[in-house]
């Protein structure tokens, strides 16, 4: 089991008043499953990510990662639990403007791994041939469409082999030809073996999944397979 959480709950408190974004939430996911999680804006799901990703805290309830019950590790602990195991997407890219490709996709191997500049430039180097960007890893941010700044994003989330990929609306700022390039490889990771959980609020995109959540309230209602893994053309450069 690669993600399995209990009965977890969240409660936000503003200006006085008690917001429960998550009411108990007891959720599996074997290693290999490709999750895409649905639901209305205020449903809980980025809460939900934020917990998976260990970039929040439940109130209640637990969570176990790759084996590792979460509650229990420091903030330090926590941040090599993330950087080790769990690479992330994002909806808007979050590259660095003036640096590289390249050197965008070294930047999680400067933390905790003694690797030298040349190993750090080759592994990268790697991670952008392998999403189909080799010979733009000298190009800015500002010089790749939305498409090839997802992939750059994707090969930084590859780069320290995580064993699970969560990925945030890793479509919404992309056209429908980029969209289903990304899902496309995105598919292929997960064939390899990489453990996706992904939030969209596109039914297309979720049918690319093997597996959809849908929440409401703060709870999953909803939990289907897909009947079959959708294919989508080829990896155009």
């Amino acid at each position: 089991m690669l993600i399995q959480t209990d009965n977890l709950t969240k409660i936000y408190r503003m200006d006085g008043v008690e917001v429960h974004a998550l009411r108990g939430v007891s959720l599996t996911v074997e290693k290999g499953d490709f999750l895409a999680v649905m639901g209305a804006s205020g449903s809980g799901k980025s809460t939900l990510m934020n917990i998976l990703g260990c970039l929040d805290r439940p109130t209640s309830g637990t969570y176990s990662l790759a084996g590792q019950d979460v509650s229990t590790l420091s903030r330090d602990a926590l941040a090599r639990l993330r950087n080790q195991t769990i690479g992330f997407v994002f909806q808007n890219f979050n590259l660095l403007s003036r640096t590289t490709a390249l050197e965008n996709v070294e930047l999680p191997l400067f933390y905790g791994k003694h690797l030298t500049g040349k190993e750090r430039a080759h592994r990268a180097f790697e991670m952008l041939k392998k999403v189909g960007l080799d010979g733009r890893e000298k190009h800015y941010p500002s010089q790749l469409s939305g498409g090839q700044q997802q992939r750059v994003a994707i090969a930084r989330a590859l780069i320290n082999e995580p064993s699970i990929i969560l990925a945030d609306e890793p479509t919404g700022n992309l056209d429908t030809r980029s969209s289903v390039e990304i899902m496309t490889f995105l598919q292929q990771l997960n064939r390899e073996g990489i453990t996706i959980v992904m939030i969209t609020h596109e039914a297309d995109i979720a049918k690319f999944a093997r597996r959809n959540l849908l929440m409401r309230d703060g709870l999953i209602v909803e939990d289907k397979r897909v009947e079959a893994e959708r294919g989508a053309g080829r990896w155009d450069r």
